[in-house]
């Protein structure tokens, strides 16, 4: 059966796809988590909390999914790369999951008992749902562009050789901390938008600053240590696009220092992305700090979108880099699914994924509204 869209066309509408996914994620569930992160630090009494926490009360399990249409991407389309990275980052999976089954346990039994420490206690449950998954996100993405230690034997069989310890490295807490700084900007834009005027969405104001300011600082930093510091991968040879889904088959990848930055030289409108992630994070600090809320918010999505788009780009056609056999290195053209699987999936997600956009923006218009301190009196219904 022919279809009508060739394999190497469907191999990069997947990958496009995947990536608006992921920055549908960081748009929606990174200002929930960017909101727990900055809990303990806004809001000083029970009452200001709460309204911090219903700020994000009626959408943030809405926001999941996102999450789980990523990871059900990346499984059904790159299996490879699913079945790599989630064997040989195990134990780094399993403190993110830790700290995402935290958060929805903290919203729900946040406020079933009046306790100071009770209350205390699931706040920080918070922070942590926030905190500790975003930093492993840019740690994640930092391992990845240095390169994952595993390889492929004639069997496809895949061998982790790396510690969780060295997952960890100076580049890596550097991406972070960046992915923190990001997504910390975008909660503080949120608060002052979905907040009452007062001292929270001013102490929100000024963490987004210093936030807006880290952003850029080390989005820079870490474009310099791409471009100077001894990373990057490229195909060595011509790769066949249409090519079978065998990582050991064809041309082979090579490591090649500062090779991350050769799409640019070929594709000048790449550098959209790398622009959009510094413009962003400069509207969204002139929006806080001149109170203009709808321009700091649009700006840490802009940055957010850019930050992850030039990630992406930036690797093209590369999604998981092997550091120590780059012949196992994982791309776009040769661990993807079959060519109808990935036919039968867009369709699929051309019918569905419309839907899933149609309804969450009929949800945040009912929704929409500021979180006050009057309404915890009268809504019984919230946080």
């Amino acid at each position: 059966m022919e279809l009508p869209l060739d394999y190497a066309t469907l191999r990069v509408i997947w990958w496009a796809l995947v990536g608006v996914l992921l920055i549908g994620f960081a748009l929606t569930d990174g200002f929930d988590m960017g909101v727990g992160a900055l809990l303990p630090f806004v809001a000083k009494t029970d009452e200001e909390r709460r309204m911090v926490i219903n700020t994000v009360g009626a959408t943030w399990e809405g926001n999941q999914v996102w999450f789980i249409l990523g990871g059900g991407a990346i499984f059904a389309a790159w299996p490879f790369v699913y079945a790599v990275s989630f064997s040989g980052f195990y134990l780094a999976m399993f403190v993110v999951l830790a700290a995402m089954i935290m958060r929805p346990v903290s919203f729900k039994y946040r406020s079933k008992r009046p306790n100071p420490r009770w209350r205390s206690f699931w706040d920080w449950g918070l922070f942590v749902g926030g905190f500790v998954p975003v930093l492993c996100y840019g740690v994640a993405l930092g391992n990845v562009l240095q390169g994952a230690p595993f390889r492929l034997d004639g069997d496809l069989r895949a061998f982790y050789d790396g510690a969780f310890i060295a997952l960890f490295s100076p580049f890596a807490l550097l991406c972070g901390l960046l992915s923190v700084a990001m997504l910390v900007l975008h909660g503080a834009a949120w608060i002052t938008i979905k907040a009452e005027e007062g001292p929270v969405t001013e102490r929100a104001r000024l963490f987004g600053e210093i936030a807006a300011l880290a952003s850029i600082v080390l989005f820079a930093a870490g474009g310099f240590w791409v471009a100077f510091g001894g990373m990057g991968f490229r195909i060595d040879g011509l790769a066949d696009a249409a090519g079978p889904s065998n990582p050991l088959r064809g041309v082979a990848a090579v490591r090649a220092p500062g090779a991350w930055l050769d799409n640019y030289g070929r594709h000048a409108w790449m550098m959209a992305a790398p622009v959009l992630g510094f413009a962003g994070a400069a509207l969204a600090l002139a929006g806080l700090r001149f109170n203009k809320a709808w321009a700091a918010f649009t700006g840490s999505s802009a940055s957010a979108a850019g930050i992850v788009g030039t990630v992406g780009l930036s690797m093209f056609p590369f999604i998981l880099p092997s550091s120590i056999d780059p012949r196992s290195s994982l791309t776009v053209w040769n661990a993807s699914s079959s060519h109808m699987t990935l036919f039968i999936m867009l369709v699929v997600t051309v019918v569905f994924l419309p839907l899933i956009l149609a309804y969450t923006a009929f949800v945040y218009r009912v929704l929409w509204g500021r979180s006050t301190t009057g309404a915890l009196a009268t809504n019984p219904d919230l946080y």
